[in-house]
């Protein structure tokens, strides 16, 4: 496996610009995901990557070799895309083997590789059958299985999982990740679900707008978010982000007015904020607790709830603030149109400029 290095990377179709100078690096061995909304770049990125588009400007090194001139069947990468797009004619074992085919390998060699495929991926008793015979999740095992057959440098998932239903989803997500912890290679995982990214991945490149907005390991990202888009991207149900007013601030402690409330003291060390100024308070929906009304820091209204069994999550209406989502054990019984008080845990506090860069973060986050 490999290394990858991305240095100004950017990407251009005529007059518009689609990837704006991305600087990555992914180190040998490391899974790496590309994660953000529809239209961020992140799947045009992987193609750059694997030599699919032209690079427009900056310079892409594999293992420490330039490739902007190389084309994708040089790179000695493989990638795995969203449709699995396997030959409906031919076998399993004829779908993984029929790239070494074409490479001209011994016979005694594929037949060594498909079996060592086979077997990573729990294939063996399907190698006779044709395409159609098999699930979704089948399925794209063969497509995975034709792919790290070919001992790829770095092996590139363009949104696999996505054709999946959702049983199947979390089966196949766990193969992956037994794929990587097994082979121990370099890929790169496009996906606009974040859970997908922060159960599989050592680190997370969140992009927006073909801009990297934050990179990091998974709860480094979920704890620390450098801005208003991180924060309400990664975490799902996402982090509750309530619109406040400074009251006062210094290295210490901060007070907010948020809505009809003013929260004092809080452990948010914020003192180049002016009184007045606008904020965003985050906080993340299991650092709200539902206490009785009055007792908590502000009120508010159950509007409805999620009972999950286990776990569950309470959707409270608060005037002059958007709804906050709190979780809760899945076996609390709230009505519609209760009256809660809400108290935030002070230690799960994250303070945020509205036009988006992090300012001060309380323990939890710290």
């Amino acid at each position: 496996m490999a290394s990858v290095s991305l240095g100004g990377i950017e990407k251009s179709y005529g007059d518009v610009a689609v990837i704006h100078g991305v600087d990555i690096e992914i180190a040998d061995g490391e899974f790496v995901a590309l994660v953000g909304p529809s239209g961020c770049g992140k799947s045009t990125l992987l193609r750059l990557i694997a030599g699919l588009e032209p690079i427009t400007a900056g310079e892409m090194r594999i293992d420490g070799e330039r490739v902007n001139e190389k084309g994708a069947a040089e790179r000695g990468l493989a990638m795995v895309f969203q449709s699995y797009a396997l030959y409906p004619h031919m076998s399993v074992r004829k779908n993984i083997s029929f790239g070494l085919e074409n490479q001209r390998l011994p016979r005694e060699e594929i037949a060594r590789r498909v079996a060592r495929a086979a077997s990573t991926l729990r294939l063996e008793d399907y190698l006779e059958r044709k395409p159609r015979a098999l699930s979704g999740g089948q399925r794209q095992r063969v497509a995975i299985g034709r792919a790290i057959v070919r001992d790829p440098k770095v092996l590139l998932f363009d949104e696999p999982l996505s054709n999946l239903d959702a049983e199947l989803r979390v089966a196949t997500r766990r193969e992956i990740a037994a794929l990587h912890a097994e082979i121990g290679g370099t890929m790169i995982y496009v996906t606009h679900d974040q859970v997908e990214a922060m159960t599989l991945a050592d680190r997370i490149v969140v992009l927006r707008a073909g801009r990297v907005e934050q990179a990091g390991a998974p709860l480094e990202l979920y704890n620390r978010p450098a801005n208003l888009f991180v924060a309400g991207f990664i975490g799902s149900p996402k982090m509750n982000l309530l619109p406040a007013k400074a009251v006062a601030a210094n290295a210490a402690a901060t007070s907010l007015a948020l809505g009809g409330d003013v929260l004092r003291d809080l452990p948010l060390a914020a003192p180049g904020i002016a009184a007045g100024a606008d904020v965003v308070v985050g906080v993340r929906p299991e650092h709200v607790r539902i206490v009785a009304p009055g007792r908590g820091d502000f009120d508010g209204s159950i509007a409805f709830s999620e009972r999950l069994g286990a776990g569950g999550f309470a959707y409270v209406d608060v005037e002059g603030a958007p709804q906050v989502t709190v979780q809760e054990d899945g076996q609390a019984i709230r009505p519609r149109g209760a009256r809660v008080g809400l108290a935030l845990a002070r230690e799960g506090l994250h303070l945020f400029d509205p036009a988006g860069p992090a300012l001060a973060r309380s323990a939890a986050g710290a």
